[in-house]
């Protein structure tokens, strides 16, 4: 089969990614089979029993990842998903069956409406609402004053397409409120809820508690290989379990996954604080870099940011960044942005990328990100 352009250009980049010596981040997808499997197999004795058997339907090291988590989480109970796309759409669905209402009240930048191809109405017969289209989480005057019923409301925090943007303690606790004084109940997009408690000031079980359920996922922040769990009171997990099976999410053996989440829970979970905060450094780093630079316009967003990831705007093709970024990789060993996209508004010739400050990204210093954005907006020229 004939290679294609693109396998050829992302063959390019994870090849320069790879050989970079200095990364903010490396994406558990950037290694090889070989690497990946090595790791896992080294390290996985450490948080579990390797002299145990296989897990088959859900038992074992995959009942573990479900009791680790409700207990870190503080609810009942848990059950683990292959994906947390399906996880979630069975918890809304079951929500949806007991308030009798399929209508889901929800941020149109929302995960579900940007990247599931309506999954939520077409195989759950769903129905979305939108309390707010402003690029920021709803407040609780949109959710108490929305003229529209709805049965759920789904809070994703943080929400990834706005800027990894979330609400302060007291704005989060208010707009619950006012979705309970509806007699909705509250459901947690928690994908990347792990590195939420730094900016909302309370800890997990704290910021959970604010919800009916909770999702998480094993691999955007914990370096896991995929999975997901949802959490909640014991009678809604059992019946998210028989519609796992339904929905053929009932996978005979997972052990690759819950031993990588076992893992992310033991080591990446302690450190996200920590990335958190070296996060703000690089994102006032990057803004003092693009604000001394040739470059017209710049944006880092949010300034700080609200957990260790970030966006950064600059008025450029997206190509033209993609390129630029590859180039300083292979010339310099120096990875600073990985993939760069189109507005998906305003005016052509705008461009946005998502920053990861994670593990690596601790022994950058101010002065080395901002030598690095030099060298990529020399590349610009």
């Amino acid at each position: 089969m004939a290679v294609t352009d693109e396998q050829k250009r992302r063959h390019r980049r994870l090849t320069a990614w790879q050989r970079s010596e200095r990364v903010l981040a490396r994406a558990s997808a950037d290694h090889t089979l070989a690497t990946r499997l090595a790791s896992l197999a080294a390290d996985a004795g450490t948080v579990h029993d390797l002299g145990e058997w296989t897990d088959v339907y859900g038992d074992g090291v995959v009942a573990e990842v479900e009791r680790r988590t409700a207990g870190l989480l503080g609810m009942e109970a848990a059950a683990f998903f292959p994906t947390g796309t399906m996880a979630q759409q069975i918890a809304l669905r079951c929500w949806a069956g007991r308030t009798k209402d399929p209508a889901v009240a929800l941020h149109p930048l929302s995960h579900p409406e940007v990247h599931e191809r309506s999954a939520l109405t077409e195989v759950s017969g769903l129905r979305t609402v939108h309390p707010t289209t402003a690029p920021r989480q709803a407040t609780a005057d949109e959710i108490r004053d929305f003229p529209e019923p709805f049965g759920t409301l789904m809070v994703e925090l943080p929400l990834r397409d706005a800027g990894f943007v979330l609400p302060s303690w007291e704005e989060l606790e208010a707009s619950t409120t006012a979705a309970r004084e509806r007699d909705a109940v509250v459901h947690f997009d928690g994908a990347r809820l792990w590195e939420c408690a730094p900016h909302l000031g309370r800890g997990l079980p704290e910021i959970a508690a604010l919800a009916d359920s909770v999702y998480v996922s094993f691999y955007k922040s914990l370096d896991g290989l995929s999975g997901a769990v949802l959490a909640g009171p014991e009678s809604l997990v059992e019946e998210a379990r028989t519609w796992r099976h339904r929905y053929g999410g009932q996978v005979f053996q997972q052990y690759p996954a819950a031993l990588s989440a076992l893992l992310g829970l033991e080591r990446e979970l302690p450190r996200l604080p920590s990335y958190v905060a070296h996060a703000k450094v690089v994102a006032s780093a990057f803004a003092e870099g693009f604000a001394d630079s040739a470059v017209p316009w710049s944006r880092v967003h949010p300034e700080p940011p609200h957990t260790h990831q970030f966006q950064v705007w600059l008025p450029y093709d997206a190509d033209v960044l993609d390129e630029a970024s590859v180039s300083q990789a292979e010339e310099t060993g120096v990875t600073l942005f990985r993939r760069w996209s189109p507005a998906p508004s305003g005016p052509p010739g705008l461009s946005f990328t998502e920053v990861t400050v994670a593990a690596p990204g601790l022994e950058w210093t101010a002065t080395d990100a901002k030598e690095a954005v030099a060298q990529f907006v020399a590349r610009l020229a």
